[in-house]
């Protein structure tokens, strides 16, 4: 896992409290649990508040844009809730796989929050987000483009209600997309979610096509589901101090030459 780079101060000092949990321990300090979920990892920004199980939140188009679009955003959703950010218990970020620079600001942003407020963090995959959007028991394929003719997949399935991850999110070419090794133990028909799907249609595996039912080719992981799986990592101690927080890039090259954009 790869460390972020120097936090982000996201807000103005006299917004910060003198309130603080030692440690950052993931024990909430009062009554109503309160997470800020913040995803940059696509061109979608998105930023979920869960306070006391209700949730708010906002998205928008952001393109390049996460750097100055996110703290204000931010600030918005809390002023709408009537909070300030000494309110939250924790943040949670996008650990990855998606946009290499996207993940970076979020992270950095998540980190400038921890350490103002000490608060813990709780990074989570995208694609367990992706997942979490698809309602119901089946097995679930995210599937993320991820440029260069590839794809991030991964295989999550509930378990007792609890998301579980049966096929480890990778980078792979869209030809190449194997969770073989789970069908002997998958009966039901896989749910397929992401927008790998629509990027790369008809380069999928056959045998994958087959056992698939497209449920959204275009969807994107989204801070409100991020939100959701957050609340469950908080209640369950998975939490991390902001200097540890980390990424999951799964790519370490992030371009193409020209010679193998044009194949010369």
């Amino acid at each position: 896992m790869g460390k972020c780079d120097e936090p982000i101060q996201a807000f103005h000092s006299e917004q910060m409290a003198d309130h603080t949990v030692t440690g950052c321990a993931s024990i909430p300090y009062n009554a109503g649990m309160r997470i800020l979920a913040i995803d940059t990892s696509t061109e979608q920004l998105s930023i979920s508040l869960w306070n006391d199980g209700i949730q708010t939140g906002l998205t928008e188009t952001a393109g390049q844009q996460h750097s100055s679009m996110t703290i204000p955003l931010i600030e918005k959703l809390l002023a709408d809730a009537q909070l300030t950010p000494t309110a939250l218990d924790a943040i949670s970020y996008p650990v990855g796989p998606g946009a290499f620079t996207g993940l970076r600001i979020g992270c950095g942003i998540a980190q400038g929050l921890g350490f103002a407020l000490q608060r813990p963090l709780i990074g989570i995959s995208t694609l367990a987000t992706l997942a979490q959007s698809v309602a119901g028991e089946q097995p679930i394929l995210a599937c993320l483009d991820a440029r260069m003719g590839q794809v991030y997949a991964g295989l999550y399935q509930r378990i007792d209600g609890k998301l579980t991850n049966l096929v480890a999110d990778h980078l792979t070419n869209p030809d190449m997309l194997d969770i073989s090794a789970e069908f002997t133990n998958i009966q039901a028909v896989i749910q397929a979610v992401g927008n790998g799907f629509k990027a790369y249609q008809g380069q999928f595996p056959e045998p994958l096509t087959e056992r698939c039912h497209v449920v959204d080719d275009a969807r994107l992981p989204d801070a409100h589901h991020q939100a959701e799986l957050a609340v469950e990592a908080y209640e369950a101690g998975r939490t991390c101090l902001p200097h540890e927080a980390g990424l999951v890039y799964l790519r370490d090259k992030v371009a193409l030459t020209t010679k193998e954009r044009t194949g010369s």
